[in-house]
Parts: C-alpha cells; sequence; structure tokens
C-alpha cells in the first residue's frame, strides 16, 4: 500500500482482508510498535556502519506537500513554497536515518517546527550539534536550544548558501537529508499527504524508513 500507492481496499488477496490489515496498521500506530521498530532498526544499522547507536550530530530540514479534500486538522499554506498542505520535518543522523518525524500544517514556521521536532524524542545523551538551512536562523530557536539541555548543551549551526555562487550548489550536510525526503518519493503512497490524521502520515514515514531499513539489513547478510 505504501510503495505502490493503492487504498487499502485494493491490498491484494494472498493478503488477510484489508480491514483487519489496517485495523493492525492503526493499533501499532496508536500503541508506539512502528516507531520502537523503527528505532531498534535504526540503532543496528547505525552498528553496521560501525557508528554509535545514538548519533552525536544530525541535520533538520522540512518538506512541504499538497494535502487532499480528506485532510483534518493540521493544514495551511506554506507562502514561500505556494503550496497548500502540510510539512513533513524531519530530524535524521548523518547516515540520513530518522530520529524524529512531525507532520504539521504548511503555514508553520520551521523556527516554530523545530521546537516541535526537537521535543517529541528524548535528545541523544552525545548530541553536539544540529545542522539546518538559513530557514531556521534567528537569536530565538538558537537560545532556546540553549537553554534545553544546560548540562549537556548541543548547538545549532545554520548551513548557508552562498550568493555568490550561481545555479545549483551541493551544499555540506543538507544534501543528507535532502537525499532522505528523495528516498521517500520512492513511496507513492507519500506523494501527496492522502491521510486524514498528521499521526497516520508520521507512521507512514517511519514505515517507509522502516523497508528502506530491512532491504539495507537483508543485503548485507
Amino acid at each position: 500500500m505504501n510503495r505502490e500507492g493503492v487504498h487499502w481496499r485494493a491490498l491484494p488477496k494472498e493478503y488477510p482482508p484489508w480491514k483487519t490489515v489496517h485495523d493492525r496498521f492503526q493499533e501499532w500506530k496508536s500503541n508506539g510498535t512502528w516507531e520502537r521498530l523503527h528505532d531498534r532498526l535504526r540503532d543496528r544499522l547505525r552498528q553496521q556502519a560501525g557508528r554509535e547507536p545514538e548519533p552525536s550530530a544530525g541535520i533538520l530540514d522540512s518538506q512541504s506537500v499538497k494535502t487532499t479534500e480528506v485532510v483534518r486538522g493540521a493544514c495551511g499554506y506554506d507562502a514561500g513554497k505556494k503550496i497548500k498542505g502540510r510539512k513533513r520535518h524531519l530530524w535524521v543522523d548523518t547516515l540520513g536515518l530518522v530520529l524524529a518525524v512531525v507532520v504539521h500544517s504548511a503555514a508553520t514556521q520551521d523556527r516554530d517546527g523545530a521546537k516541535a521536532v526537537l521535543t517529541s524524542v528524548p535528545l541523544p545523551p552525545r548530541l553536539e550539534v544540529i545542522w539546518a538551512d538559513g530557514g531556521y536562523q534567528g537569536a530565538t530557536l538558537a537560545e532556546w536550544v540553549a537553554e534545553q539541555r544546560p548540562a549537556q548543551p548541543y548547538r545549532l549551526e545554520i548551513v548557508k548558501r552562498s550568493d555568490d555562487q550561481p545555479g545549483f550548489v551541493l551544499l555540506p550536510r543538507r544534501w543528507i537529508v535532502e537525499r532522505t525526503f528523495a528516498w521517500l518519493g520512492r513511496f507513492r503512497r507519500l506523494s501527496k499527504d492522502y491521510e486524514r490524521l498528521a499521526s497516520t502520515s508520521e507512521a507512514l514515514i517511519r514505515l517507509a524508513i522502516i523497508d528502506l531499513m530491512v532491504r539495507r539489513l537483508a543485503r548485507s547478510k
């Protein structure tokens, strides 16, 4: 359903009845099973790559996507991207694996969305730096970051695009989270935000990354 973009009712006959599958998906979304499975696989993949399970650095960015008429709750207009819909806000590690995801109204400023993302999960004790683009620049967010963990401070670094370089420029660190958004683009269900609830959108993003991580781990055997 997630990869091919089919409706729940159009699941192939080799699966259980669509209502059973849908109910199990919703149950695992509500009780945190998808999140725990996602995090366990991420830790395993990081260790396989020779990294510590908990990262010391991450990258923050958002992607505005259109919604459909069935959406409930979080929805708005991103004036910068000229898109009416929602924002997928990701915090990823240096491998591009997702540390946190929050889906909210596209009208939400990136600086405000960053706070929602960074408070949605416990901060890794080893965390030292988070890189972000110019949309997160500002004293207010920097001060907020400094206040979150005074005993174990981490910093927010803005990676800017130089005005002296015309055309496409591959920016340090920022390309990592852009690649993660490209991974999500492989899943047709995520071409738009088709979900009524933002929490369902978050679960499907985790499910897409779970799919990718399982495939990587399987290839390594």
